[in-house]
């Protein structure tokens, strides 16, 4: 029977490519997504061994005797991934355990040689936090979220598969067996792919912050499992699914959009939603099933005999004026917490009246907000608005047009500094400007003057020749002369877009349009 409703139910991969379904249930849905993120922690030595945790090491470089869980060996507790989970733990609001315990979590693969993973399950380091972060959707106003974080827990990982498809084989690879995680399972309590994408961008700009985690999610060194389920209003929640290993924010939108569709799809015809693991495929843009998960997996949790509790110092006691170095102090790692994305956002929109959506953005890229910080210090006099529209408007968007992240373009602060002086003298005008940040990237090592030069994108401000651009294009636009003078004020945009065309796009705008009023009121 499931079969036949699977088949009859499967939505096209084209349609939902397109974010449009015509199959819809008749009545309301609510549709519910948890997370769990798995963050590696920044450490030079995995969690419980000193091997290396250096990203692309040679295959099966970076493996202790413990890591391939050879007889004998024995788990030593790495105290800077413990610190790090706390300070994570603190940002996040959570309420810290003083005694936490390890577990081991059974289950057989090829790459966990031990046959379990060493883990927190029953007895986290830390549980009850929250994240408040802002919704950015294209079109809509912004809006926050508040969810909750049930609990973060230390955890090491397992080792990796290389599947040989033309030799029919697979390998394994133990050097990220054993580096440190931190495992943060969020409640249902986002709605959307949006919500679940901007929980992310916010939870890395917060570990970023705190340098508990790279968050280079092509690394591996951030993965989301989303679980997914829809229910009518009113009603305990729908059987869920879970996409496991989500590699990057924008994928993460994407399969939860798609999933949450087809599942609506599903119940829009009678079916029932199964419970089971499912992939996202980047190429395909829809998620495959793994497998199922209708009968519960027994991971034969058990106490870790070779690690004692985790007990921290909640008081801040000292001797001799001086902290405990046997144990974790977790008042101290709370005072030295940096500030955190919102704070920063509120104060910039305090300091610099900047509007809501304009401070979310400067600080959801901080390659932008560094850039807006560094002008702002050095050249105060360049209004505020100008920058930031320069940066927002006119550099995201061109990074946006070649898709590429502003992390990757090649403009450096100098150029970007030179490009806004020029401007703010008008030296040159804002069409120049966004040639600039074109020129500037293809030519990472010519400075901004040399490319104005170069490029001719000096702007014109000579009354002279504006005048005559201004005597040609009225010549050329005489119906919307006569409309101007009619009354139709409107019709002025077409005379100074003439004149635009005529000076190639490098008249001053200011002056044309004082010359214009007056040449037209003759």
């Amino acid at each position: 029977m499931f079969r036949k409703i699977f088949i009859l139910a499967r939505p096209n991969i084209k349609t939902f490519t397109q974010a449009h379904t015509n199959i819809l249930p008749k009545r309301k849905w609510k549709s519910v997504v948890g997370l769990e993120v798995h963050a590696q922690i920044s450490s030079e030595s995995k969690l419980f061994s000193e091997s290396p945790t250096k990203y692309g090491l040679p295959v099966n470089t970076a493996v202790s005797y413990f890591d391939a869980s050879l007889p004998g060996t024995l788990p030593v507790l790495n105290r800077k991934c413990v610190e790090s989970g706390i300070k994570t733990a603190l940002a996040l609001n959570c309420q810290v355990n003083e005694v936490s315990m390890f577990d081991r979590k059974h289950y057989f693969y090829a790459d966990l040689p031990n046959g379990y993973q060493i883990t927190q399950q029953r007895s986290a380091l830390a549980n009850n936090g929250q994240i408040t972060f802002p919704v950015i959707v294209p079109g809509k106003k912004i809006y926050y979220k508040t969810v909750r974080l049930l609990q973060l827990q230390l955890e090491q990982d397992s080792g990796k598969s290389l599947h040989d498809e033309g030799l029919k084989r697979s390998l394994i690879d133990l050097n990220r067996a054993g580096l440190p995680l931190m495992e943060l399972v969020f409640a249902p309590d986002l709605e959307t792919g949006e919500e679940a994408a901007s929980l992310v961008k916010e939870l890395i700009l917060v570990m970023r912050r705190l340098n508990t985690c790279s968050c280079k999610m092509e690394e591996g060194a951030l993965r989301v499992d989303a679980n997914i389920s829809v229910h009518e209003p009113d009603q305990p929640f729908g059987v869920r699914t879970e996409v496991k290993n989500i590699g990057s924010v924008r994928s993460l939108s994407q399969a939860v959009s798609y999933e949450i569709q087809r599942q609506l799809e599903i119940v829009a015809v009678g079916g029932d939603v199964h419970n089971e693991t499912r992939s996202w495929d980047a190429e395909k843009r829809c998620t495959l099933p793994m497998r199922d998960k209708e009968v519960l997996q027994d991971y034969r949790f058990m106490p870790e005999p070779n690690l004692p509790p985790l007990r921290l110092n909640m008081k801040g006691i000292q001797l001799d004026g001086k902290n405990h170095t046997c144990s974790i102090c977790v008042p101290l790692i709370a005072k030295d917490l940096p500030e955190l994305p919102e704070q920063t956002r509120k104060d910039l929109i305090e300091t610099y009246k900047l509007n809501t959506e304009t401070g979310i953005i400067l600080v959801n890229e901080p390659v932008l907000l560094e850039h807006f910080q560094n002008i702002v210090k050095n050249f105060p006099d360049i209004p505020k608005k100008m920058i930031t529209n320069f940066l927002i408007n006119d550099l995201m968007t061109y990074c946006n047009k070649i898709n590429i992240n502003i992390e990757e373009c090649d403009l450096t602060y100098n150029h970007i500094k030179d490009i806004l002086t020029a401007l703010y003298n008008e030296k040159i005008n804002l069409h120049s400007a966004r040639r600039l940040i074109e020129l500037a990237h293809e030519h990472p090592n010519t400075n901004v003057n040399e490319l104005i030069t170069i490029y001719d994108l000096q702007q014109i401000s000579d009354v002279g020749r504006i005048e005559n651009y201004c005597l040609q294009a009225m010549e050329t636009q005489s119906k919307a002369v006569k409309q101007y003078q009619s009354g139709k004020t409107k019709a002025l945009f077409a005379i100074v877009g003439e004149v635009a065309k005529l000076s190639n796009q490098k008249a001053n705008m200011k002056s044309v349009v004082q010359c214009l009023e007056r040449l037209l009121k003759q």
